[in-house]
């Protein structure tokens, strides 16, 4: 775990824009004196993946500005995307008895709810991104419980639709979906692609996510490999996984598919993502805008302890990146905001 401060400036588009902006002005400052509002205040902050991970890196350079521009001290821990290590890492938080608490939701209510009802009994906010939790939410909204991100599951049901406009695919084309089955609320993702190609008439393939991959995605390549050796029709790709998308340009290479061969689809940005888009290898990656969940789910935090300020659920935008718009995003990738 290590403790940051700000790096980056970020003037994206907010959801419930006049909301946040009336907010955050009350919350950075209310007269030219004025201390910034999360002074004395810290964040224990799982920003879900591990070390160095595209999207984690990018969230947490969202909490490291939003930290900086409030005064809050930051507390950043990493989790491998497995859901265990991030219930250990609540109740390590816990222990510490910061201000607030961000999680990813992986694990689910059922792994959360008692620890986040015991960190409102200490008087710690907790807040979740990436990932919801709707009963906590339902319960807790009025204290302070708030969801940054977007619905998994319209996610995943919104890139199936964008692919199969941009792809022009037709009934009895075969697709692979690599994606998650197992997780909670987070498995609604796969399920959303994997449904809405079935319904279009696509043949769908499923490669399950293993832990290995997910906490270290280039370990990926064989199961990759293996499956475009053992079927040849496939036309469609979709990950479901950012980091994964990440290093579709890496596996197809080395499984010899020339660019554009194959329609790939995946989500969030990175360096490594927008370099295959530019060069064939990825077609279309839905944006989720993770910046923003760092950067809004620490304002929600300090919003909600300075000011009593429930909940607020921010969708943070479900925008699409293909080789028509990427020269304008890619330089935003390039820094850790997109």
């Amino acid at each position: 775990m290590n403790k940051v401060r700000g790096l980056f400036c970020n003037h994206a588009r907010k959801s419930r824009t006049s909301l946040i902006a009336a907010a955050f002005l009350a919350g950075t400052s209310l007269s030219v004196n004025a201390s910034p509002s999360g002074k004395d205040m810290s964040i224990w902050f799982d920003v879900g993946g591990p070390v160095g991970g595209p999207y984690a890196t990018v969230v947490q350079n969202g909490a490291v500005q939003a930290a900086g521009d409030l005064g809050v001290d930051l507390r950043v821990v990493y989790s491998d995307w497995q859901p265990q290590k991030m219930v250990e890492n609540f109740k390590q938080a816990l222990a510490a008895k910061p201000t607030g608490i961000v999680v990813m939701g992986h694990p689910g209510d059922s792994a959360y709810q008692p620890l986040i009802d015991e960190a409102y009994s200490k008087g710690i906010k907790v807040t979740a991104v990436d990932t919801a939790l709707p009963q906590t939410m339902a319960g807790k909204q009025a204290d302070g419980f708030g969801y940054v991100g977007v619905s998994n599951a319209d996610r995943g049901i919104h890139l199936a639709n964008q692919t199969l406009r941009e792809g022009q695919f037709k009934a009895g084309d075969r697709a692979l979906v690599w994606g998650i089955k197992d997780i909670a609320e987070r498995s609604d993702s796969t399920r959303g692609l994997i449904s809405t190609l079935e319904e279009a008439g696509l043949n769908v393939d499923f490669i399950q996510i293993s832990p290995e991959v997910d906490k270290d995605p280039s370990l990926g390549t064989s199961a990759l490999s293996a499956y475009l050796a053992r079927t040849p029709d496939v036309k469609l790709i979709m990950v479901d996984h950012g980091a994964l998308t990440s290093q579709m340009g890496n596996f197809l290479r080395n499984a010899g598919v020339r660019p554009n061969e194959l329609f790939v689809a995946g989500f969030s940005l990175s360096p490594a993502t927008a370099d295959a888009i530019k060069t064939g290898y990825v077609q279309l990656a839905a944006d989720s805008q993770p910046y923003l969940m760092g950067y809004l789910s620490v304002v929600q935090v300090v919003l909600s302890t300075r000011y009593g300020f429930s909940g607020l659920d921010i969708n943070t935008g479900a925008g699409f990146v293909n080789a028509s718009n990427i020269d304008f995003i890619a330089p935003l990738a390039a820094k850790g905001i997109r």
